[in-house]
């Protein structure tokens, strides 16, 4: 029997005040709570990337969240590429590189 939603995956980047405000941390625990696996990161021109993996209408609530972000983020504007492929992610993990 197929799940009632498949898991799909969206890699998502985030734009604008989103480094040094928490986000990372604040978007590691909004996946946890929501059961989203994947992983989020810091890139080189001050945005956040993610890659989400879980069933799409939790995914669109987190899209949604990340639009907002924590307190002290401001986010300018939220690209998200919906992929064909679902890594086989277990869990949510902050990258460093």
């Amino acid at each position: 029997m197929q799940p009632a939603h498949p898991d799909r995956t969206v890699l998502v980047r985030v734009h604008g005040r989103v480094q040094g405000v928490g986000f990372r941390y604040w978007t590691r625990q909004k996946a946890v709570e929501l059961g989203i696996s994947g992983w989020v990161r810091n890139c080189a021109d001050g945005s956040v990337e993610a890659l989400l993996s879980g069933p799409e209408p939790v995914l669109r609530s987190m899209l949604e969240r990340l639009q907002q972000g924590p307190v002290m983020a401001r986010v300018e504007r939220l690209d998200a590429r919906w992929l064909d492929a679902v890594p086989q992610n277990t869990g949510f993990r902050i990258r460093h590189e």
